[in-house]
């Protein structure tokens, strides 16, 4: 059994998959680490536990035309100017686990971006909406009418 599971391991670190569709190899990742500031003692000035993941979003073979837009286009404030998307974790003392957790908000960013729109299907007021609707305006404007002060020089 544990066999198996290492060799699911194995296959997960070598693709990342996204949708069906997509996979993106670990080689189009690149990871830069450095020293992270926060909690763990003494540990935080001799270990470099903060991970940084860098794609090529412009020069990935992996993306359509179309989805590299989309990326390029809803993530302008994660890509800098050589088209590369940056993002970083430090939330761990252990950088396994940063690695881990910047790979997994990479799926996540994009899922979310390269998710298809929904249509939106217009809907129509039934007749019995559009009675109720000009019943209750009648109602109104006869409450209104009633305020009117009458004049009786007239």
């Amino acid at each position: 059994m544990l066999i198996f599971e290492i060799i699911l391991l194995l296959e997960m670190l070598e693709k990342i998959q996204i949708y069906q569709n997509l996979e993106i190899p670990l080689g189009e990742l690149h990871f830069k680490f450095a020293r992270s500031g926060g909690k763990g003692g003494q540990n935080v000035n001799k270990v470099e536990t903060k991970v940084e993941l860098l794609f090529d979003v412009v020069n990935s073979s992996f993306l359509s035309d179309h989805q590299r837009t989309l990326i390029l286009n809803n993530l302008k404030n994660q890509i800098d100017l050589e088209g590369i998307l940056h993002i970083v974790s430090q939330e761990s003392r252990s950088q396994w686990k940063n690695r881990e957790d910047v790979v997994r908000k990479f799926i996540e960013i994009l899922q979310k971006v390269l998710k298809p729109k929904k249509k939106r299907i217009k809907t129509k007021i039934s007749l019995a909406g559009k009675e109720k609707r000009l019943i209750s305006k009648k109602q109104r404007g006869e409450i209104k009418k009633t305020r009117k002060v009458i004049d009786l020089y007239q």
